[in-house]
């Protein structure tokens, strides 16, 4: 009997432990008990660099680019297979409806539509995950024409509604689905599906019902949103410039800016705003190439001007007084739909700094612990965009070259100056190196092919732009360095460069600028490190986790 009860003991004590562990740690009924909870719970300085929201732009109401996205989605073709699956089916439908084509048709495929998963990451246990990716855009052709009985019949509006829409009331949903409430889920499906749910309860609500089922701040909808936007306001995106899920991300923004109520909506334009001028801030003519958290597969990517995020912003751009712009938006055509037949337009100074980097700048932009800095530092012709860390497997993080991004028509990387590691492996590079006007990596520095110096001297060499722009290489296998110049007399510079830093044996630890300041770095750096070490003797603030949102000289 004694050894029964040793055993029973010996299996009931540790299973009661470990499900005391799981309920302790269980987000999920942690927010059924105690309401909004934080999504990363982590706390960033906002910085000396505002985000502008200010709007005084004129903008056209008609665009040809997006009639053309339109088109060119509206014309694709839906078999019976797509319409129990993810996939581009609603984003059909939504074009089709946008151009007002084959109306009949539209309506009666949203009919036979049913809900064939459920919201949430899909994974082993959840198989039938990311419903809420067909739900964010059926969200939003209810909105637009939902009272458009032409174009969206009673009936159809009904299936939509009733059933197609599946998710209401107040159960927020903060973890993956099937993870015992474990495990935060990602911020584009928690965007997607409780973008969704109460947009659903809105619709309803004012529709007639009264139901405080139905009441998005009696059950606390309203509440849980802002609460989890104001954190992607205020400590950045975890999944920062994702491909492709930063995509999903800004769709469901763009419906709650469109269709939440004035506060939310609000709040969804300041994360919108936030967003966009990161992008404007660490691109060049619409060249961007940042580091990116998710996923590892898309580190083979070598565009720079049709990341899913330049979809969106040419897509605005088009209804702008602006015309000479890259309209090629490659692959991310879905995205551009969404950005161009929604009412967001970004501020400004956004839509400016995307073309006019004025005098330049030095920016640095935090994104928490255990993440990747964005590091960015533009003259008038010119942008050096940092390329970043990765953190670990665990991380995520996809580190990029540092390029060198000038006022030409490249589009692709090997078309550009870039430094990376000694190595092909991403997952082994301190790119972090950038200064301004300066950079330097553990690698080698990549000129484009045709490019042909002006000036050679040993591992040094010279380039220069048609815009003025001057370019001072130092490259070996293990360590590379560039310095930009602009408006002066090239051949001077350079031999002023190699006069200031005529001792090779230290230059893979400092550079002297002619009449400028002396810079100190270590490109070995550990991964938790800025590559920067000093500027004129004095040490920076190395610890990247800390940087503010953003920061710098601007």
């Amino acid at each position: 009997m004694k050894v029964k009860k040793m055993i029973k003991y010996v299996v009931i004590i540790p299973f009661g432990i470990l499900m005391l562990l799981v309920v302790f740690n269980n987000k999920q009924l942690k927010s059924q008990v105690f309401g909004t909870i934080k999504y990363r719970n982590v706390e960033i300085e906002s910085g000396n660099i505002a985000v502008p929201h200010k709007r005084t732009l004129e903008w056209k109401t008609e665009s040809a680019f997006a009639d053309s996205i339109y088109a060119d989605i509206a014309k694709m073709s839906i078999t019976d297979e797509m319409l129990f699956k993810k996939g581009n089916t609603t984003r059909i439908l939504l074009a089709r409806l946008l151009l007002k084509q084959n109306i009949s048709e539209v309506n009666s495929i949203l009919q036979k539509m049913t809900v064939w998963g459920n919201c949430g990451s899909s994974w082993a246990l959840n198989p039938k995950g990311d419903y809420d990716f067909p739900l964010t855009i059926l969200t939003t052709i209810l909105w637009k024409f939902g009272e458009q009985p032409d174009l969206l019949y009673p009936k159809t509006k009904a299936h939509l509604l009733h059933v197609l829409l599946s998710e209401d009331g107040n159960a927020f949903s903060y973890t993956v689905p099937k993870t015992l409430g474990l495990v935060m889920e990602t911020e584009n499906h928690m965007l997607m599906t409780e973008g969704s749910r109460y947009l659903k309860n809105r619709w309803v609500r004012e529709h007639g019902n009264s139901d405080k089922y139905y009441n998005n701040v009696q059950n606390g909808m309203e509440d849980k949103l802002m609460s989890l936007l104001e954190e992607m306001k205020t400590s950045g995106l975890y999944e920062f410039n994702s491909i492709p899920y930063l995509g999903y991300t800004i769709t469901a923004l763009l419906n709650l800016e469109a269709f939440a109520s004035e506060k939310l909506s609000k709040q969804a334009r300041d994360v919108l705003d936030y967003i966009n001028w990161s992008y404007a801030l660490n691109s060049y003519n619409l060249k961007h190439f940042p580091p990116m958290r998710r996923r590892y597969e898309k580190a083979s990517i070598k565009e720079l001007t049709t990341d899913y995020h330049s979809a969106f912003i040419k897509s605005w751009l088009s209804y702008s007084k602006i015309e000479n712009y890259d309209k090629n938006v490659g692959v991310a055509k879905i995205h551009a739909l969404m950005g161009a037949c929604m009412p967001y337009r970004p501020a400004d100074q956004c839509i400016e700094m995307l073309f006019n980097k004025q005098d330049g700048y030095f920016v640095r932009q935090g994104h928490g612990p255990k993440a990747s800095p964005e590091i960015s530092s533009a003259g008038k012709n010119f942008l050096i965009s940092a390329g970043g860390v990765n953190r670990g497997k665990k991380s995520l993080i996809v580190a990029r070259p540092i390029c060198l991004f000038l006022n030409d028509s490249a589009d692709q990387l090997s078309e550009i100056v870039h430094l990376s590691g000694s190595t092909n492996d991403f997952m082994q590079w301190n790119n972090t190196g950038v200064y301004k006007n300066f950079a330097c990596a553990a690698g080698a520095v990549v000129i484009p092919k045709g490019v042909l110096s002006i000036a050679k001297k040993g591992h040094w060499s010279c380039y220069k732009d048609e815009n003025n722009v001057t370019i001072v290489v130092y490259s070996t296998e293990n360590f590379g360095m560039i310095a930009v110049f602009e408006n002066v007399e090239p051949l001077k510079i350079f031999q002023d460069v190699l006069k200031e830093n005529s001792n090779s044996e230290i230059l893979n630890s400092q550079f002297k600028f002619p009449n400028g300041p002396l810079l100190e770095y270590d490109v070995l750096a550990p991964k938790n490190k800025w590559v920067m070490t000093a500027v004129n003797g004095k040490k920076l603030n190395r610890d990247f986790d800390s940087w503010p949102l953003l920061e710098g000289d601007l």
